[in-house]
């Protein structure tokens, strides 16, 4: 197809354009590489399938929300990626005269075909995406003018879609052109869609239509060689570094498992994030893989609620921040910038909740939550910042074991007359109940405890707590930046509950379980921990509990570490079911659910300012749903929608599952 001079053009014009995406790439790798540890690349053969196929392939995070603008994007991406071996071919066939890529059997004709079907679907998903933003201005892809936003990604991130989108128009556009001028001098059934258009030239002789497919072939071809530059730095290098994100991402017990700090290590000198280079090499690599479609921004409880909070914006400043200084850090040098100056301000650091919703959603694999969780440990370690009331949790922890600053003396009042042992009591208990602080001492949460506790005694389940020994699991510090605090109340616990040697652990509260569970084994403490949702519901599958049905309508509310950090969905579902409850799921529930607003150390200080309060706008949802009991499975979750009820003048009734049953219980 191509003349012998024409070929020698191209091949100058690939190979320049080859060249200036590498020496691109070159430097995104070292920039990644500036980050701390390195990738582990045996995790890549067993999460090979689900990276490429499910996630990559079969978009399975982009199906969570946005299903109409889900279906374009995939049309765009299947048709876009497709075309990564059309490209190959089309090439080969320019330099080959005569040749048809992949011949004209079974593999050939099927080629051709889904060649011609992906491109009419790339080209119907791109113009619907860019009516969708240019036209329609969706709101979901802006961003509030109070959240902190890069100077240039304001103007830029329309400007970047505007460039690909016509990018991938033009070149899909001309490609398709091309065969339907090919259709034109001899048909070809596979091809349905350029045959149709093919009908359009039927006046035209063939040298007019040769010259068309040839001027096609320059422009869709020429077009990718002019873009690859731009593209390594555009948000739609996603398509590459996204399948990495899902291969190569730490492997973690849990996704909102944090990453411990060696404090016995004299040779480190700063803790947590204070530049881009402190963050782990994934983090950086995340501003790369963002596709700034906002999803996590949807989701995040403090921006919904008006806070300044945007995880979309971390990622998007970022991304922007590199643009401008990637070259001085892939040369070793240290940012211009802290990361509180250009990602992310103080009150956003703080406004974050930890719930790990922008985790949960993002399509290509990014972990925003970590991002936060790292800047707080440097602004708490190394600079002491932090909201006052925070200090008197702290204070608490380190001297009561407890954020309330209850004596460890008063810790057993709560099961005063309900026949509680402690381990040195029941040494050989089977199940080793973790209490919790909040069931300890918060007035409303014992209540919990309490029904907790009727509930194992008529099962007769052989159980004990650890009394005045149990201390906080250090949860509330870890998410609040104070590592150390968290490391000392971690390593005290591991040794206590590894004498003990429980054969299994029952928590009430999901912030103990999930610390229990996936962030002891850092410090030496493997141990099998379940929620009391799902002991309750294994003592009903026994028969040791039995209920009367009450055919009250109940909606649950998901802990965010219980669902979305931990899984754990099914067994509270299925105990409110077989109490007789009539269950009704709110518009966030399961792995989607909104958070209460008491996580990430929330719990301990005011709300940042916004337009609503968190547990309020959860406890509208739950209102929405028409169901008269607001069902909980964490005490912070009920001290927080509790009192956003209180506020609403007690519009529903919150209990815990477990009161719940021992309401029904038959004695």
């Amino acid at each position: 197809m191509l003349s012998t001079p024409e070929k020698i053009i191209f091949t100058i014009l690939a190979l320049a354009s080859a060249a200036a995406g590498l020496f691109v790439m070159r430097r995104i790798v070292r920039i990644v590489g500036r980050g701390q540890g390195s990738p582990n690349w045996s995790l890549v053969p067993r999460r090979l399938f689900d990276a490429v196929v499910v996630k990559f392939v079969g978009l399975q995070p982009l199906w969570k929300t946005r299903p109409l603008a889900t279906i374009f994007h995939a049309l765009v991406a299947w048709g876009f990626t497709f075309y990564l071996l059309v490209n190959v071919g089309d090439v080969i066939e320019g330099y080959v005269a005569g040749y048809s890529f992949m011949g004209r059997g079974l593999i050939g004709n099927t080629y051709r075909l889904l060649a011609d079907v992906l491109s009419v679907a790339a080209l119907v998903g791109m113009a619907a995406l860019m009516l969708r933003r240019f036209v329609r201005q969706d709101p979901v892809l802006e961003t509030r003018d109070s959240t902190l936003l890069h100077p240039k990604a304001k103007a830029g991130k329309r400007r970047d879609s505007l460039i690909v989108g016509v990018f991938i128009l033009l070149h899909v556009g001309f490609r398709f052109l091309g065969e339907s001028f090919q259709m034109a001098l001899e048909a070809d059934a596979w091809q349905p869609g350029a045959t149709v258009v093919s009908s359009l030239w039927s006046g035209l002789g063939e040298s007019a239509l040769v010259l068309g497919e040839h001027v096609s072939f320059w422009i869709a071809l020429g077009l990718i060689m002019a873009f690859v530059p731009y593209f390594l730095v555009s948000k739609h290098v996603h398509l590459f570094l996204a399948p990495l994100n899902f291969l190569l991402a730490p492997e973690r017990l849990s996704p909102g498992e944090l990453d411990p700090l060696d404090f016995e290590d004299e040779s480190i000198e700063e803790f947590g994030a204070v530049y881009l280079e402190d963050f782990g090499w994934s983090q950086i690599l995340d501003a790369y893989a963002c596709i700034m479609c906002n999803r996590c921004q949807d989701e995040c409880p403090a921006y919904t609620t008006g806070k300044v909070l945007s995880p979309a914006a971390l990622e998007i400043n970022k991304r922007y921040f590199l643009n401008e200084h990637g070259a001085a850090l892939a040369a070793g040098e240290q940012s211009p910038q802290a990361l509180l100056e250009f990602a992310i301000t103080e009150e956003a650091v703080m406004a974050c909740t930890a719930c790990g919703a922008c985790t949960e959603i993002c399509p290509v694999g990014n972990d925003p939550m970590r991002d936060i969780m790292d800047i707080r440990r440097a602004m708490v370690l190394m600079e002491n910042k932090f909201p006052d009331e925070w200090q008197t949790a702290f204070r608490g922890m380190e001297r009561s074991a407890n954020p309330w600053n209850v004596p460890p003396t008063e810790r057993m009042k709560w099961a005063e007359g309900l026949n509680v042992a402690t381990i040195e009591q029941n040494p050989e208990a089977e199940i080793l109940w973790w209490v919790g602080c909040a069931p300890s001492t918060d007035a409303r949460a014992q209540k919990t405890a309490q029904a907790f506790a009727r509930i194992l005694n008529k099962a007769e389940v052989n159980y004990a707590v650890l009394g005045q020994n149990e201390q906080c699991t250090g949860d509330s510090a870890r998410r609040a930046g104070n590592e150390y605090l968290f490391f000392e109340l971690a390593s005290a616990n591991v040794e206590i509950l590894n004498e003990v040697a429980p054969q299994r652990i029952v928590a009430t509260c999901p912030h103990c379980l999930h610390t229990l569970k996936t962030e002891y084994p850092q410090f030496g403490g493997e141990y099998e921990v379940i929620h009391h949702t799902e002991l309750i519901n294994e003592l009903i599958a026994a028969g040791k509990i039995e209920m009367d049905a009450d055919a009250e309508t109940v909606t649950f509310h998901d802990p965010c570490y219980l669902g979305r950090q931990n899984d754990i969905l099914i067994d509270p579902r299925n105990v409110l079911v077989s109490s007789g409850a009539d269950l009704l799921e709110m518009s966030k529930s399961g792995a989607q659910s909104f958070c209460c607003g008491a996580g990430g150390a929330q719990m301990w200080k005011e709300e940042e300012h916004g337009d609503e309060r968190v547990n309020a706008s959860r406890l509208h949802q739950a209102q929405a749903t028409g169901a008269d009991t607001l069902a909980v499975g964490c005490p912070f979750c009920m001290v927080m929608l509790n009192d956003a009820n209180k506020e609403e003048g007690e519009a529903m009734q919150v209990k815990d599952v477990a009161e719940i049953v021992a309401e029904r219980m038959k004695q």
